[in-house]
């Protein structure tokens, strides 16, 4: 569930030039490179440098309640950031909102973002978010996957297992006489994505 985002803002202190200039580095004992790094690749480094601060704070504020846990941190260029949290019980809007006001400071305090405003977002993971932690397979043992393997191969099946190397799926394929139940074994680097299946 999204949540209202609530907003940062600090006049920015730069404008760049058209075309966005390159970072100066300066060359290496040995002389190598050109001196040079696309301002892109620059942009690149501090969102992720941003990203893994966030990630900091997050595992802090979580330490004291080990049973919820982050899953990830999506930041993009303009300073949307995106949240996504789980328990092994599930996670409440009241646990995201006060999350939500807790991070945001910390994120003021902490100066993480200095170059302007910023939009901070904390939710569940959607029931079409893929599952991309082991303690996520875990909680959802006895449910339906939909897995994709890295060959291609589809796989729609109950989760019976779940450990820190893979999974067993129980796959039901025909009907009646024609019924084929298959079992299968699939290591976590063999999978592409698994999301979760909503029977009603």
């Amino acid at each position: 569930m999204i949540l209202p985002q609530f907003m940062h803002w600090r006049s920015p202190q730069t404008i760049w030039p058209i075309p966005a200039p390159a970072v100066y580095l300066h060359r290496n004992s040995k002389g190598e490179g050109n001196g040079f790094v696309p301002f892109f690749v620059s942009m690149t480094m501090a969102t992720e440098e941003k990203k893994q601060q966030i990630e900091q704070l997050v595992e802090a504020l979580l330490a004291p309640d080990p049973q919820y846990f982050l899953v990830r941190v999506h930041v993009r260029p303009i300073n949307n950031i995106s949240v996504y949290v789980d328990g092994d019980a599930g996670v409440t809007i009241e646990k995201c909102v006060q999350l939500n006001r807790s991070l945001y400071k910390q994120i003021v305090e902490e100066g993480v973002c200095k170059d302007g405003e910023f939009a901070l977002e904390v939710s569940s993971p959607g029931v079409d978010e893929p599952l991309h932690l082991v303690r996520q397979y875990i909680k959802n043992i006895g449910r339906t996957l939909e897995v994709e393997t890295k060959e291609g191969k589809q796989i729609e099946g109950l989760l019976l297992e779940a450990d820190e190397k893979g999974i067993a799926v129980e796959e039901k394929k025909g009907k009646g006489k024609k019924l084929e139940i298959l079992k299968h074994f699939l290591l976590f680097e063999d999978i592409q994505a698994a999301t979760v299946k909503i029977v009603f």
